[in-house]
């Protein structure tokens, strides 16, 4: 059975292995609560109060909002709907069903209600203007982004957690049963499926496929792997164990790789539960360096940095070509933070409160904030536009100042 485990229970530690051990203890606390009703409670850590920003300057203008609501939704559950945006176009979806369209000037265009709740997208494509979502009960469902209407469905074995990817007329997604599939974007017909091993216990939620190369995709898995295989056919290239957990028991062993690694200049870059942050030279296929970083969440990289956030809240930036740590910042420890992204000459990073942190990538320092309604999972940047999609249906997008 899949358990989720919240990064907001995990006490401080000293290294990255006490870190795994303590979730491992509160995992079995909490079970243990439920069972017997004795009122043991775990440590929380409380999230680091915000110090206002000495001379914060103008980075983010919003551009567009709307409110879907967050019918459906649950605080135990940490699904993460994200925002379709191509060129302009908008779609959103909500927990509880609804599909919605917006033109380049916010203008709503449509709006439906898939019959079922959403869990997985949205992706959008621009060529054949197509959004694909998925569904708790394992339906992929594919509509025309301008007028709504349904294309075409195709039921998984699994249900899908994170957005899919859409390239060479394939429509490519990681199910939670351990299954990658790939299916004709024209017809939602399955081209072909790929397994993996799944572990008995894991963290809830998944890495959203990416692109190695235009014919290569690159899933990530909750077994602590990285797979390579061919978009058209799913033929496997290589595979490589990112994450490895240490320990006696199955939840300290869990190494769940659920931040979409970054393939960027000929070079990979992954992080995992368990503690691994590993750089990859893809010409020579030579590791770079592997450093201790424990997350859920996805790397940013710029030109000289990677910058991940840990589960109990550090921002931390590494020279991206050796692995040494250039600086780290406490200033936001367990205020649950999304991956960090690159805006501009910025780093951003969400928290639960709906904040989102502006940082200087030379110095680290904090220099600007903007806030949506809602605790924050996951940023996403096109361009020069942030999108952020809050736990309470708070949908934002904001535009680099000039």
């Amino acid at each position: 059975m899949t358990q989720f485990i919240r990064s907001s229970k995990i006490s401080k530690a000293k290294t990255i292995k006490l870190t795994v051990m303590h979730v491992a203890v509160l995992a079995v606390m909490s079970t243990a609560v439920i069972g017997c009703n004795r009122g043991i409670k775990p440590v929380v850590n409380d999230p680091v109060k915000l110090v206002q920003i000495a001379e914060p300057i103008s980075v983010l203008q919003p551009v567009f909002s709307t409110d879907i609501g967050n019918k459906k939704a649950s605080k135990k559950d940490p699904l993460d709907l994200q925002v379709g945006y191509v060129n302009g176009q908008i779609v959103t979806a909500s927990r509880g069903g609804d599909l919605t369209g917006f033109n380049s000037a916010g203008e709503r265009l449509w709006s439906i209600n898939v019959g079922d709740q959403i869990t997985g997208g949205v992706a959008l494509d621009a060529l054949s203007q197509t959004a694909i979502i998925s569904t708790r009960g394992g339906q992929v469902m594919a509509f025309d982004s301008v007028t709504g209407a349904k294309r075409w469905q195709k039921q998984l074995s699994g249900s899908v957690l994170t957005p899919a990817l859409i390239t060479n007329n394939r429509v490519i997604l990681s199910a939670n049963d351990g299954f990658l599939h790939g299916l004709s974007l024209q017809t939602g017909q399955s081209v072909w499926q790929f397994a993996t091993q799944v572990p008995a216990i894991s963290v809830r939620g998944s890495a959203a496929p990416t692109l190695l190369d235009s014919k290569t995709a690159l899933l990530a898995t909750a077994d602590g792997r990285l797979h390579a295989v061919t978009t058209d056919s799913g033929l496997p290239q290589w595979s490589r164990r990112v994450g490895v957990g240490t320990g006696s028991s199955e939840v300290e062993r869990m190494s769940d790789v659920d931040g979409t690694p970054i393939v960027d200049k000929n070079q990979l870059f992954a992080i995992s539960y368990s503690g691994q942050l590993l750089g990859i030279d893809l010409a020579s296929r030579q590791v770079m360096f592997v450093n201790e970083l424990a997350s859920l969440k996805s790397l940013a990289v710029n030109n000289q940095q990677v910058i991940g956030t840990s589960l109990e809240g550090k921002v931390v930036a590494y020279n991206r070509s050796n692995g040494e740590v250039l600086w780290e910042s406490e200033e936001l420890a367990y205020r649950h933070l999304t991956n960090p992204v690159m805006i501009g000459n910025y780093i951003a990073v969400g928290d639960f409160d709906g904040m989102v942190h502006l940082f200087d990538p030379a110095s680290g320092k904090i220099v600007s904030r903007v806030q949506t309604k809602g605790a924050l999972s996951s940023l996403q940047v096109q361009g020069s536009r942030l999108m952020t999609q809050s736990t309470s249906g708070q949908v934002a997008i904001w535009q680099l100042a000039r």
